[in-house]
């Protein structure tokens, strides 16, 4: 069956998801923002009555607002946009208030889902391992403004949970045209032991957005992309 969706926000991100939906069975029923000659209305429009969900890749600053928004016109939400983390009890809010669901994550990709269970698996094996550090590093694109990024601190926290309770540096790039490169690395007295995962361009993660677009159909509440793909 035929879906159709928002696309909120219409930079590279939001463009490249158009341009996957047909693979995924869904239809743009257009675009909100207002920064780009792709808007369709606002998020109040009359036209976005039977819309299923919207996938929101804009900013921080503008989460606030469209999350709420949007609930409360019953629209399900897939969230990719990082950075809005201190008005996460007010979009929670929005969402209990209003049943919708929505996804939220810092990174869409299917591969960084697995990648950080693996990374989670071997900070549990390494945390046993006194003599063992740990860093973080990721690199992106120059235009990406949070750093480190929101998978970086995903990653950071989750080998906390599995017990790493030793300092874990993290450090950022910002050059060129980098897609995303995350590295975790462990290093010892006489070796090391590092897992990267490499995102070779951005459709892992129009995909992702696809994938739990569809998924949150006939959801209610908050939800990542680990409830979407059954990683735990």
């Amino acid at each position: 069956m035929i879906m159709r969706i928002v696309l909120v926000g219409y930079g590279r991100m939001g463009r490249l998801v158009g341009e996957l939906a047909p693979q995924y069975d869904c239809e743009v029923a257009g675009v909100i923002d207002p920064m780009s000659p792709a808007h369709s209305a606002g998020i109040d429009d009359p036209r976005w009555s039977g819309v299923s969900a919207a996938i929101d890749f804009t900013s921080a600053d503008a989460v606030v607002s469209n999350v709420p928004a949007l609930a409360r016109r019953g629209i399900n939400v897939v969230l990719g946009t990082t950075g809005w983390q201190r008005d996460e009890t007010e979009l929670r809010q929005a969402v209990t208030d209003t049943g919708i669901g929505i996804v939220a994550a810092p990174n869409f990709s299917t591969g960084v889902v697995l990648f950080e269970a693996l990374v989670t698996q071997a900070a549990k094996l390494f945390a046993r391992q006194e003599e063992y550090g740990a860093w973080l590093h990721e690199a992106h694109h120059v235009m990406k403004k949070d750093a480190p990024s929101g998978t970086a601190l995903m990653l950071r926290r989750s080998m906390e949970g599995a017990g790493f309770d030793r300092p874990i540096d993290v450090t950022a790039t910002r050059a060129g045209f980098i897609p995303g490169v995350h590295t975790i690395g462990f290093d010892g007295p006489s070796e090391s032991i590092t897992l990267t995962h490499t995102a070779r361009d951005r459709g892992a993660f129009a995909r992702g957005a696809l994938i739990a677009a569809r998924w949150v159909q006939g959801r209610h509440g908050w939800f990542t992309m680990h409830d979407v793909l059954g990683v735990r």
